[in-house]
């Protein structure tokens, strides 16, 4: 399938981010490290043509919090609860260092899957397939982590996701085009 060119936020660093706690779909503010983190993706977008751009959000409010600070030359911010973060569950708001942790490649996807309750990987891999098949022209999105990674390996493929890192993406900005992915920072 073919995808309209994007670029993607992950929000900045929340307080629970900076605990190491997971979130989830609770919300925890963003730290001051945040705040730069979403300043910085507000730099790099206002180096960029986004002339016909739509712009896309996550309706938590550590997405929507950092779409106020690094997209004030959008028009309009939309919000979709498709855009928002992997559900974990009886492990929302526990600290990661308190659950088990496998070994493997990446232990924290692990984790997620792992979750009591959580929503798993399929049923966000379901709902970012049912949000990008509704796109219909270049768009940027704020939204969070895992549910970034999901959407760039549904756009770009498993080579999205070399080097992974649970806090990869804060204060840098993904842009997708043509099945390929560059990181901007």
């Amino acid at each position: 399938m073919t995808y309209p060119e994007l670029y993607i936020l992950r929000h900045g660093q929340t307080e629970w981010n900076a605990a190491d706690r997971m979130q989830g779909w609770l919300n925890s503010p963003l730290t001051p490290k945040g705040e730069q983190d979403a300043a910085r993706q507000g730099e790099i977008l206002r180096g960029l043509d986004l002339v016909g751009f739509s712009f896309w959000c996550s309706p938590s409010g550590r997405a929507v919090q950092t779409a106020g600070i690094a997209c004030p030359m959008a028009d309009a911010i939309h919000t979709d609860l498709r855009l928002r973060e992997i559900g974990v569950g009886d492990w929302a708001g526990r600290n990661r260092s308190e659950l088990p942790m496998l070994g493997g490649p990446d232990p924290y996807m692990a984790q997620y899957e792992m979750a009591p309750n959580g929503e798993g990987l399929a049923a966000v891999e379901a709902r970012v397939a049912d949000f990008l098949i509704g796109l219909t022209g270049p768009t940027v999105l704020i939204t969070h982590g895992i549910t970034s990674r999901v959407i760039r390996n549904a756009v770009v493929g498993p080579p999205a996701l070399v080097n992974p890192s649970i806090h990869g993406g804060q204060g840098c900005v993904y842009h997708l085009k043509d099945g390929v992915q560059e990181l901007l920072i």
